[in-house]
């Protein structure tokens, strides 16, 4: 059973909904977020990446970065960029990414729910990320970046997100990577109450992407709870800010790997150490190879592609976590092979989403700063909720959702 909660959505003027709207915080570096939003004082970028209007190299834990995002908040409310809604509202947000589309509820959900575990996870978080958050969310008193969260698809609520999309958006306009993106305000009593009692049948809801920011909201609750003799459990701080959407609609894209050397070997010697655990097929020159399937891979080295496929028995295909592919890489080469035993604090090592594609591997690796590198198949939703279902964890960097959600188009205010 999953509740999903209206709020007062703090959000931009129409017109420049368009400007507001920006990546999340943690897809852009600062140098990237700086360059994005200098002749844009209305990106959100200015909120959720705040170090951008602070000296460059500043640590971006310094308390002034934190307080640079609440005044900058303000900012946008008091010029008129930003308001609330007077009354608690639901919203519907739709992405199209070429042929790909998605279209999830906006809304807040149960700080409660993602304690008892009805919200599902499938990662760790780091401590200092998750420290980073909560300081955000509280200099702010608002939570800035939605969640984002996925169901096993249920026809009542497609139906119902299909009543609203019939009528006029209140914000239509694509952004610079070619994305779509098309936002409802939903206002109807009825719809509002037909939704919730839909998602009181959903038995779990399962954190994708946004496993620091749901953590933050945890502890920040946790916190004013603590601080407050009269909690009713009413309060904003026991919700958190989503969007929600059904798992057939989700895109994992591959989130392959770079690597800075080969371990001391030559390239005939882990060409061989690799052939232990792996089928290696090498690439005519200047022919490419993309995964089109699970335990196969990609890997470029010194100029060249070869194709990796596993070999059977070298994993166990009944355990959830340890047949992902992320997983077979790991453990069959990146730990044995190249001595890479933690990837999550390894400087050795570096992740590339997808999206960037197989030119940005190449690149990499030609430039000299990196020795080879890895492509993956993508991990799928229905392997991310076993694994959450089964309680396990993924390995790191193990998925990379696309499009990503803009930030800025609605607010959850704690107050």
């Amino acid at each position: 059973m999953v509740t999903v909660r209206p709020f007062r959505g703090l959000r931009p003027r129409k017109d420049l909904a368009a400007k507001v709207a920006a990546p999340p915080y943690d897809v852009l570096s600062s140098e990237e977020a700086r360059e994005m939003a200098r002749d844009n004082p209305y990106s959100f970028l200015h909120v959720n990446k705040p170090e951008i209007d602070l000296e460059p190299g500043i640590d971006l834990y310094d308390p002034r970065v934190y307080q640079k995002g609440a005044e900058n908040l303000k900012r946008l409310i008091q010029q008129g960029v930003m308001f609330q809604d007077e009354e608690p509202r639901f919203y519907v947000y739709k992405q199209v990414m070429g042929s790909h589309e998605q279209i999830g509820l906006v809304a807040c959900a149960s700080v409660e729910e993602y304690e008892k575990d009805i919200i599902k996870k499938h990662e760790h978080t780091r401590p200092e990320k998750e420290d980073d958050r909560v300081r955000h969310i509280d200099h702010l008193n608002a939570q800035v970046g939605p969640v984002f969260l996925t169901y096993r698809a249920d026809e009542e609520i497609d139906r119902l997100i299909s009543e609203v999309i019939q009528h006029p958006p209140e914000y239509d306009f694509t952004s610079e990577d070619g994305v779509r993106h098309t936002f409802w305000v939903v206002s109807d009593p009825k719809w509002i109450q037909q939704i919730q009692a839909a998602f009181q049948k959903v038995d779990a809801l399962y954190v994708a992407d946004g496993h620091h920011r749901s953590a933050a909201a945890m502890r920040v609750k946790q916190k004013r709870q603590a601080e407050n003799p009269h909690h009713t459990g009413e309060e904003e701080y026991n919700y958190f800010l989503v969007v929600i959407f059904p798992h057939n609609q989700m895109q994992i894209l591959d989130y392959n790997r770079v690597v800075k050397d080969l371990n001391g070997m030559d390239r005939e010697t882990f060409l061989r150490r690799i052939q232990e655990k792996f089928d290696v097929e090498a690439l005519p020159e200047g022919q490419r190879y993309k995964p089109r399937q699970p335990h196969t891979f990609g890997m470029y080295l010194q100029g060249r592609w070869y194709k990796l496929t596993a070999r059977p028995g070298t994993f166990d295909e009944n355990d959830p976590v340890k047949r992902l592919d992320v997983s077979i890489l790991q453990e069959n080469l990146l730990g044995p092979v190249l001595g890479i035993q933690d990837p999550r604090k390894d400087k050795r090592i570096d992740f590339v989403g997808g999206i960037r594609g197989l030119e940005e591997l190449e690149r990499r690796v030609d430039s000299g700063e990196w020795a080879l590198a890895f492509a993956l198949y993508p991990t799928s939703i229905e392997d991310l909720m076993a694994i959450a279902d089964a309680g396990k964890v993924m390995p790191p960097k193990s998925t990379w959702f696309e499009p990503k959600l803009k930030s800025g188009l609605v607010v959850h205010l704690l107050d």
